[in-house]
């Protein structure tokens, strides 16, 4: 991953787009994370970088740096807890070694409607038979 996408730069999210959305998806989840956490020679758990759920179906990209409120941001997609504990995009920054940065989208037969604070955990179990697609891009980054 270039280093403007991570906690070395500018620690703002990568522009991402996508196409061949499945007939019947009414929304999209987007899950970034790291399986490698924190030492890629022995992971011992998967760190959560950014969650965007209820994406609309008609949307294909994400921008460069997009943020709720920001005119690119799509509406009616919300943010869910990243293990930074914040509700928005937290750049890489590996302790040790090459790590992966998953960036997983799902095509969903419903919307995820809730006014609860959500993470990776709840988003998934809400997921649970809704999933009608999914595909992914990885990124490397080390120090």
């Amino acid at each position: 991953m270039p280093k403007k996408y991570t906690a070395d730069g500018e620690n703002i999210s990568p522009p991402l787009e996508w196409s061949g959305v499945p007939a019947g998806t009414k929304s999209l989840v987007l899950i970034n994370d790291d399986p490698d956490a924190p030492d890629p020679k022995a992971p011992k758990f998967t760190f959560v970088h950014w969650v965007v759920y209820n994406i609309p179906s008609n949307c294909t990209k994400l921008e460069e740096g997009t943020k709720p409120g920001s005119a690119s941001w799509p509406q009616g997609a919300k943010e869910a807890l990243n293990d930074f504990k914040r509700t928005s995009y937290g750049g890489p920054a590996p302790p040790i070694g090459l790590h992966r940065y998953f960036f997983k989208l799902y095509a969903l037969d419903t919307s995820i409607d809730t006014n609860e604070q959500l993470d990776k955990k709840k988003i998934e179990s809400l997921m649970e038979g809704h999933t009608l697609g999914q595909t992914q891009v990885v990124g490397l980054y080390s120090r």
